[in-house]
């Protein structure tokens, strides 16, 4: 028996500590908060029967989860512990018998939303704000400072007469729905990795190393607690601060309430558990805090949490509807896509059809059937998904849903590389949705921008016969008999469309890179490309070593460019293109010399530098005369290391006895 009962601790340690590092470390979630919370307390449970059975690394001996090493480790002044889990009003009574039981039945609450983000303590120094640091694992946390200064909401500098001289403030950062909505589709059109939910879109973010990156994204932040040396004698409670933090300029929530008994509170949670669809942003639950400072001190706290607050969980909505059919989307770049379709059902406030189903190994996993029951449930409250099936109700001789083995449009077998959990269609020329996928993806807004032509002229002219490749697009001039017969397009929107096509040939290269839809190559990799080879023949013309030595360059998106200027197809099409007219190179900024120091030295830069971005970098070496180069060779005179750099080019560099120089060192050779 006891056998048995180490074994299922232990089974439950491994499998929390798996989620938790998912969640914290790699920001994604791979079961619901309710169900990680009933996992815990089962395991809690258990370690207070059989005390003697305690393992060291249980998740319930430590505070968050792991901690990335991407950023510099700061120890938290004050421990960022976490708060107990509640989810009914008879444990949210409990927990309030054991307030009044310790400190007596003169008490107030103070009720905040719980806001689905990350975790930040954010110190200010004489009114400036001086570092940013995640919960981490409570105890200490990463260095995030230069990432949140891009967010706007939070002031760098605060001058008010009642501040004091220093003070740590907590919060919570996070992504509105509509933001995320349109990031993850703009992310979906580049063929990036999607977040499942705002939460895991802002913890992504955090963690990003360029701050420029960053401050692209549009997130926000909540401040709700304060912490200061006398803090006690500046306010007497955590009401009084929380006012005080909206008079300082610092962005706070306008739903917090103070309540004078636990009446208010279930008023509170009972009216936000409806009313939480209706806000911008998501929420789960509800936290309760005792006021009063002198109460909070009495009350103490737990290793893990305190005494004086917890916090009540909504469960996440989540519905019984019949699954209806499976259909399978193609995308520009072949990648198909199963949809469920369901039966209509109202979750969250909204009626959901479909869901999507990822993949071949989700539908697998899931194991379901036409006609199946399932259970559906919106992560972050926006994005419908497919739980599993209700069993029990599984219809009479249902047929199980199998991934189909060819393309549901042009029936050409699917293709799967090794590691990867997406299926392509291979058929790129034939395939209709990815043509004019295609086509669709080059005139959009971030790539060429064609005004007057949208995505459904384009599949009306393709329908006429008039668009199979791109560069039939810059033929459409030619076509002006048979676009005049097109149903719904006059003559004037005609030469709109056709002036808007001419003038795309004065786009940025990296536009033109872009629009290409090279598989992995968004706009970002596409801008870096651009900047790296200056020209598309050089693209074109370089090896996958080459492609894999540009900055923040994967070897599977290296893998892509380079396959993708080796196909026959996609080099006569790159040669209409230029035959049209179209951007095959940047526009050469005149580079200013600021001295002469490095002329006839080459340099490389590798890895992450603590004051300055490789691009900063490169600007810096060429103003000073020295030239870039694309690989280690012989003919590289410095390698500029810095943190993180790939070992492969530190063997090459070795190998060729490259000298390795830091950031400093670089600066000392400049002048600088």
């Amino acid at each position: 028996m006891s056998l048995e009962i180490q074994h299922k601790m232990n089974s439950l340690i491994e499998e929390l500590n798996a989620y938790s590092y998912q969640y914290y470390v790699l920001a994604e979630s791979a079961i619901s908060d309710y169900d990680f919370d009933q996992k815990l307390k089962e395991l809690e449970a258990l370690e207070a029967a059989y005390p003697q059975y305690l393992n060291a690394n249980s998740p319930t001996q430590k505070v968050g989860g792991d901690l990335t090493s991407k950023f510099e480790t700061v120890r938290h002044r004050w421990p960022m512990l976490s708060l107990g889990n509640t989810y009914s009003q008879e444990e949210l009574t409990d927990f309030d018998t054991r307030v009044r039981k310790l400190i007596g039945d003169d008490v107030r609450y103070v009720c905040e939303l719980k806001f689905d983000g990350v975790s930040i303590s954010i110190t200010y120094e004489q009114g400036k704000l001086v570092r940013a640091v995640t919960r981490g694992d409570g105890v200490q946390g990463d260095d995030v400072t230069k990432n949140v200064k891009t967010i706007r909401s939070i002031p760098h500098q605060i001058t008010v007469p009642e501040l004091p001289d220093s003070f740590e403030i907590r919060g919570e950062i996070f992504m509105h729905k509509a933001a995320f909505v349109r990031l993850n589709a703009e992310r979906e059109e580049n063929e990036e990795q999607t977040y499942a939910n705002p939460r895991n879109f802002a913890a992504g973010t955090l963690k990003l190393q360029d701050s420029k990156e960053v401050a692209k994204r549009p997130l926000d932040c909540f401040l709700y607690f304060l912490y200061a040396e006398n803090r006690n004698q500046l306010f007497h409670s955590h009401w009084e601060s929380i006012q005080a933090l909206e008079r300082w300029g610092f962005p706070t929530c306008k739903h917090t309430a103070r309540c004078q008994n636990m009446s208010e509170v279930f008023d509170f949670i009972n009216y936000w558990d409806s009313e939480r669809h209706n806000l911008s942003y998501d929420i789960d639950g509800i936290v309760i805090k005792v006021d009063e400072y002198a109460q909070q001190e009495e009350l103490g706290f737990t290793a893990k949490s305190p005494r004086w607050a917890t916090s009540y969980k909504f469960k996440a909505e989540r519905v019984e509807t019949i699954l209806e059919d499976v259909s399978y989307q193609v995308g520009r770049t072949g990648a198909v896509t199963p949809v469920a379709h369901l039966k209509p059902v109202l979750l969250a406030g909204t009626t959901v059809k479909r869901a999507s189903l990822h993949n071949a190994n989700e539908i697998e996993r899931l194991d379901l059937y036409f006609g199946d029951t399932v259970f559906v449930e919106k992560g972050g409250e926006i994005i419908p998904k497919v739980l599993g099936a209700n069993v029990d109700k599984r219809p009479v001789n249902a047929q199980k849903i199998i991934y189909p083995s060819e393309c549901p449009v042009c029936h050409t077998a699917l293709q799967r590389k090794e590691g990867e959990a997406i299926h392509y269609c291979p058929n790129e020329t034939g395939c209709p949705p990815q043509i004019v996928g295609k086509l669709q993806h080059f005139i959009g807004r971030k790539m060429m921008d064609i005004m007057g032509m949208g995505d459904e002229a384009i599949e009306t002219f393709y329908k006429h016969g008039l668009l199979r490749n791109i560069s039939d697009i810059y033929a459409l001039k030619d076509h002006q008999e048979d676009l005049v017969n097109i149903e719904r397009l006059g003559k004037k929107s005609i030469q709109n469309m056709l002036q808007g096509i001419e003038d795309s040939k004065n786009k940025p290269f990296e536009k033109f890179l872009f629009a290409l839809g090279i598989r992995y190559v968004g706009e970002t990799v596409a801008r870096k490309l651009a900047i790296h080879f200056k020209n598309l023949d050089a693209i074109a013309q370089a090896s996958l070593e080459d492609i894999s030595s540009v900055p923040d360059m994967g070897e599977r998106i290296a893998e892509s460019v380079f396959g993708y200027f080796r196909n026959e197809v996609h080099l006569e099409e790159i040669e209409r293109l230029r035959q049209a007219g179209l951007p095959f190179s940047i526009i050469e900024k005149e580079i200013i010399l600021n001295s002469s120091n490095l002329e006839g030295k080459t340099f490389l830069i590798s890895g992450v530098f603590q004051n300055y971005s490789r691009e900063e970098l490169t600007a810096l070496i060429e103003s000073h005369g020295g030239k870039m180069l694309s690989g280690i060779s012989a003919k590289l005179n410095y390698l500029v290391a810095g943190d993180k750099m790939g070992p492969s080019k530190l063997v090459k560099a070795e190998k060729l006895k490259v000298p390795l120089i830091s950031e400093q060192e670089l600066l000392d050779l400049i002048g600088e």
